[in-house]
């Protein structure tokens, strides 16, 4: 059905709120990534929770987040590789703020190992816990709730390394090829009601890009449609638009954030 022309104007108004009267949680929400989606989420309206490893660094950045946004913000302690945590993490956010109807799955990891025949059983056993088993029982849990709801939004923060795996990062990409996976299977589980989207996310100057070389980056980088890392900021655009209501017809999708990266030889 075709709308009229006052209509469609009136929808393609941008809305300063977007995210107005929604709850959302924010895993590896104090730095990097997850900490610009937490902020821009708050700026958009939210009630956010803000969850890591580190209660002190949730705590500052919530009393921060919402003495400027005005926002009920909360700090949250987890580890996402522990299944009981994640249960526990979940009551706890919504004893505070009410029913999560929005999840960022952002928190992930990725060591560094001298070879691949030098990948120990415990290395392995850790990456996939916290970059798939923990995404894998909190969006299992949540995503129940919101269909039992009628309403909700889950997105995983993948990364563009899961179509370009190397040597050197093999568990790591091999993990968020598994949370990919995850992102369509629980699209299909839980529409129509709830939304799965995934960000499949380049190299960005978060404090990880602290060890790279800068030299060998940039020789990378000119390969790439962009020929640069992103910046942080940069995530902020596609995170607001698959958790608002401008992607409702958007589900089960992998969205590249990274420069081009995907599309360079």
């Amino acid at each position: 059905m075709t709308t009229s022309v006052v209509d469609a104007v009136a929808a393609a108004r941008p809305d300063p709120q977007p995210m107005a009267g929604r709850t959302a949680l924010v895993t590896g929400g104090s730095r990097g990534l997850g900490r610009e989606i937490a902020v821009a989420l708050a700026a958009a309206g939210a009630d956010v929770a803000v969850a890591s490893r580190k209660k002190d660094a949730c705590v500052a950045l919530a009393t921060e987040l919402s003495a400027v946004t005005g926002r009920r913000v909360t700090a949250h302690a987890a580890h996402m590789g522990h299944w009981d945590e994640v249960d526990a993490l979940l009551d706890e956010v919504e004893a505070e703020l009410g029913p999560v109807d929005v999840l960022v799955n952002n928190a992930g990891i990725a060591p560094t190992y001298p070879s691949l025949e030098k990948v120990s059983e415990e290395l392995l056993d850790k990456v996939f816990a916290v970059n798939v088993k923990g995404p894998f029982r909190l969006t299992a849990l949540a995503g129940a709730r919101m269909a039992q709801r009628r309403g909700g939004v889950v997105l995983n923060i993948s990364s563009m390394g899961s179509g370009r795996p190397t040597a050197g990062d093999l568990p790591y990409t091999a993990a968020k090829s598994a949370l990919n996976t995850l992102t369509a299977g629980f699209a299909q589980e839980y529409g129509p009601s709830v939304r799965v989207n995934t960000i499949l996310a380049g190299p960005f100057a978060t404090d990880i890009s602290r060890s790279w070389d800068p030299a060998a980056v940039a020789r990378m980088a000119q390969d790439w449609p962009l020929q640069r890392v992103g910046e942080p900021a940069e995530i902020v655009g596609a995170a607001l638009y698959l958790c608002g209501p401008g992607a409702s017809y958007t589900t089960g999708a992998l969205l590249a954030v990274d420069g081009g990266r995907l599309a360079a030889p």
